[in-house]
This record gives C-alpha cells, structure tokens and sequence, in this order.
C-alpha cells in the first residue's frame, strides 16, 4: 500500500515509517520538520501540502499532534488549528481521493479530568467507555478531533479507527517534583502496570488498525501495556500500591532494592486495553512483567524500535525538561 504518515519526524511517526518501509510498503511522510523519515515538508494546516501529500494514498496514519507538552508554550488556537483543523483538512482530502482508511492516533489524555478519582475513591477503571470530562486544550482537541474521525465514516463510510495511546516518550517526566522523587527508568518501569505502552507495541498496534479498519469500520481503542491489575485491586491501589504489587510481584522488590528504585505508594488510574486485544487481535509484549524479567537479566526492558528510534524533544516547546526545536 502507499500510506500517508503524518509527523513522520516525530517518536511514533518515525517509528510507524521504519516499520511500514520494512513491511513492504511505499511511505510519504509529511511533517513540519525535515528528517530521514519526511518526503513532503509542510503542515497539516496547509490544505493545499495535504492535498498533495494524500495523492495516490489507499491510507493514511495520522500521528500529527500538538501534544500535551505544548499547553505551556502554545496558544489554544494553535491547538484547534492543528489538532482540529489538519485532522478535517486530512479526512476531507482522504475523502476525495478515495482512501480506504484512516487511522487516528489519539491520547489517554482525551479522557481529561475522568483520570482523576475524588479523593478516597478506588482509583478510575479506564475503559473506552468512560465519558471524557475536559481538562486542557489538548485534551479537548483530540476528542474533538476523534468526533470528525467518527463524522467521516458515518457520512461518508471512510473507515476510520483511533487509537488513544498512552505514554511511549522517552523524555523526562514534566512533573518536577516526579523528576525529582524517582530515577527515569523506574518511573517509566512503574507505568508499565497502568498507563504507558513501549513504543513497539504501539507500533504494532497500528499495523493492526491499518489492516483491519475496513472490516471494523469505525471504533476507538486504548492503546498500554496490559495490566496485571483487577478491577477488585481498585480501592487497595488508590490506598497502598506497593501491597498490590507485591501480592502479583512478589519479588518486584529483590529487583528494584539495588536499583533503589520504589514503587508509587498510589495509583489513581488504570488503562484497560481489553478491547484491543480482542478486537484488533492486539498482543503487547513490553509489560512489566517483562520488564522486571529483563531487568533480572540485566537486559534492556525498551524494545529494539524504542532505542533506535531514541528521544527526540518536542517541537517548539520550552517547557519544563523539553527542548526547543
């Protein structure tokens, strides 16, 4: 197939374009930025760069985003240009050149302020079923986003599915006081049992909503790491997280004490991928359990992709730990 990725310099776009030239397929990268991965410099903004990108495309895989790092250093309209604006100007040029289907990459962040329990509360059980209570502009804009993604199948039977990832950067947290409290790699090694996903299993999750968009037709998707956790383990999480995991981990510990890393003493929400492993037939490898098994093993936990494709900062942004670009 010839596959339009958008932000093809970026993290997952670079990835997607690594993966999909290995697989055989003909890639036009289009992004902001010059890069190994980018054939047509220009912005989704830009009708007339999209029209011409999307020629002769059978699909597309729209990773393009102002991301959450961006709220600090953009304005909100840059945001509904971006986010809300290039998300139309793809699917209505998708559209009229007969694109077979699209793929959109969205945020756990789309969920907004619902990732927040009250205090006391078990923590929040995320399923693609929870309403979005809207947090930022980022958020806002990708549900918006998804909205126009849903629009288009319905009126126009492009087959459209998302694709709400979690955490896959490699970057520093922008939490200062996170930064402060946990080394990088055990922060990362942490969020594998609730909200990230190594940037290979997303990868494969797309692959998947490529190939299975038209008999699909439309759907949304979490995209993390496969939890160990239950439902049950709710309350106990919000309370102690250290007692949960031991109970599943019972040598979690023996790994982390030489690294004098430490678990979060509470989690507040949990990622449930359940339905894209069902639906897209989706099978995650990089959880924690794998990860403590390599951390045994003195072995890397990232995948070979997740490496090679390394940190890249954000585009623009001079907020917290990222750099200008």
């Amino acid at each position: 197939m010839r596959i339009l990725v958008t932000g093809s310099a970026g993290h997952l776009g670079e990835a997607l374009a690594r993966v999909l030239t290995g697989d055989g397929h003909e890639i036009v990268g289009l992004d902001v930025l010059e890069s190994a991965r980018t054939s047509v410099v220009g912005s989704i903004i830009d009708r007339d760069c999209v029209r011409e990108a999307v020629i002769g495309a059978d699909a597309i895989l729209h990773a393009a985003t102002l991301h959450k790092p961006h709220v600090g250093s953009h304005a909100r309209q840059d945001f509904v240009d971006t986010n809300v604006t290039g998300t139309l100007n793809l699917l209505e040029e998708a559209v009229a050149a007969g694109v077979s289907r699209f793929v959109f990459t969205s945020s756990t962040s789309a969920f907004g302020g619902a990732l927040t329990p009250p205090p006391g509360a078990p923590a929040a059980w995320i399923t693609e079923d929870v309403a979005h209570v809207a947090r930022n502009i980022y958020g806002a804009t990708k549900t918006a986003a998804e909205d126009l993604c849903e629009l288009f199948h319905r009126d126009h039977g492009l087959s459209c599915l998302i694709l709400r990832t979690s955490r896959f950067f490699p970057e520093a947290d922008d939490r200062d006081e996170i930064r402060g409290a946990y080394d990088d790699a055990n922060l990362k090694v942490n969020e594998l049992l609730y909200r990230r996903v190594d940037l290979e299993d997303a990868v494969d999750a797309h692959r998947l909503a490529l190939e299975r968009a038209p008999q699909i037709g439309f759907g949304r998707y979490i995209i993390s790491a496969t939890t160990p956790f239950t439902r049950d383990d709710r309350a106990e999480l919000r309370a102690d997280a250290p007692a949960v995991v031991r109970r599943l981990f019972p040598h979690y510990e023996g790994v982390y004490g030489p690294r004098g890393w430490k678990m979060f003493g509470s989690i507040e929400r949990v990622y449930v991928n359940e339905r894209a492993r069902t639906e897209l037939g989706w099978t995650p490898r990089y959880d924690f359990a794998h990860a403590l098994r390599s951390l045994e093993a003195g072995e890397e936990q990232r995948s070979p992709l997740a490496i090679a494709v390394g940190a890249k900062g954000y585009h623009a942004v001079s907020t917290g730990p990222y750099t200008v670009r």
